[in-house]
């Protein structure tokens, strides 16, 4: 594995621990991890005021998601 790539895999383990320690569920957890687009932090800021997991991952989609 090229430290490229073992980066890449550190970062989307990274992403996933911390979206699983918000509430999120396995299902979401692995598309998010795995897609860049979507901002992390603003995602558990978005659960850390309350907002379900759910709701802040339709509020944080991709615009070109949403157009979709």
């Amino acid at each position: 594995m090229t430290s490229d790539l073992k980066e890449a895999h550190e970062i989307q383990l990274w992403r996933r621990r911390r979206l699983l320690e918000s509430g999120f569920s396995q299902e979401v957890v692995a598309q998010l991890a795995a897609d860049a687009r979507y901002d992390l932090h603003a995602l558990i800021e978005l659960t850390e005021r309350g907002c379900p997991p759910d709701l802040a991952v339709r509020i944080m989609a991709p615009l070109d998601e949403a157009a979709a």
